[in-house]
């Protein structure tokens, strides 16, 4: 993206050994945000006035462009304050005009560094015991979304389901064993969602679950029904047939919190707020006093 006006700037990308690099050019930050969103890049290229690249981080899709893509910002002057805020928040260089010559040799660098980075938080976030995201890798995901979110608001919901009997297992049955059960609870969560939606491990026995997208309020409560359900169905570990019980925590974006952590605190205590039990143990937050109609297709999936 070149907002200097610099023809010169991008010249020999495209034949040098560091690459090739296929380029295309954008005409301003709005331009990119919207590049952005509607395809991956390897790289964002930003040249700035020194004006515009001390407040790159209002930029509302930086969050969005530093996660997916490696991100440069040659400016003529680099101040260590708000270079060094740049680089907190993700930013892979800030680098001065005058080392537009080795230019090549930094973009596939910083390319590199961001894939072995996105790799690195990817082994990171991972819960080993069930393959699901952890809580690092569901926030990502969040405030992706919200970011997205920022010029088409549309809703989303999340749930965090707080489920009654995995410790007890482990006590009782062992370690390998309660890890069996857990496994089955994961894919059980998993299957009763969609492919867009995120099924994250937040802790030995709460599992989130992100709905990337609901018509209405009354969407989230039908999910989590039937989620309940497929977890209360009897399960077979090590020759037991074991039941489970939970309770189902709602916070709905925009209308109870517009930020991701937010989102999370308030669902995680209002299913830790809640009795857990068979057959109930669904709220929102705040407490909301309609009913929630029976999910339409309750039956495990």
């Amino acid at each position: 993206m070149d907002e200097l006006n610099r023809p010169d700037l991008l010249d020999g990308l495209t034949e040098s050994v560091w690459g090739p690099f296929q380029i295309e050019r954008c005409a301003d930050l709005s331009a990119a945000a919207q590049r952005l969103g509607e395809s991956p890049f390897d790289a964002l290229l930003a040249a700035l006035p020194h004006e515009r690249a001390a407040g790159l981080s209002a930029w509302p899709a930086l969050s969005h462009a530093v996660q997916h893509s490696a991100t440069l910002v040659f400016t003529p002057d680099c101040e260590p304050d708000w270079t060094l805020d740049l680089l907190s928040r993700g930013v892979q260089d800030v680098l001065p005009m005058a080392q537009l010559a080795c230019l090549p040799r930094c973009l596939r660098l910083s390319i590199e560094r961001h894939k072995l980075d996105r790799a690195a938080r990817k082994a990171y976030a991972t819960d080993l015991g069930t393959g699901l995201p952890n809580r690092t890798q569901l926030l990502e995901h969040m405030n992706h979304l919200l970011a997205l979110r920022q010029r088409e608001p549309s809703p989303m919901g999340l749930l965090v389901v707080r489920v009654e009997g995995l410790l007890r297992a482990k006590e009782d049955l062992g370690r390998e064993a309660a890890n069996v059960l857990r496994r089955k609870v994961a894919v059980r969560l998993r299957a009763g969602v969609r492919a867009s939606d995120v099924v994250a491990s937040l802790g030995a026995d709460v599992f989130g679950v992100l709905l990337a997208s609901t018509e209405k309020p009354e969407d989230a409560e039908r999910v989590a029904r039937k989620l309940q359900n497929a977890v209360h169905k009897p399960l077979s570990v090590a020759g037991h047939d074991l039941t489970l019980s939970s309770s189902v925590g709602i916070s709905l974006y925009p209308s109870d919190a517009q930020d991701a952590d937010t989102l999370l605190r308030l669902a995680t205590a209002a299913a830790a707020g809640r009795p857990v039990a068979g057959k109930a143990g669904l709220t929102h937050w705040p407490e909301r006093s309609r009913k929630a109609k029976p999910a339409a297709n309750d039956e495990e999936g």
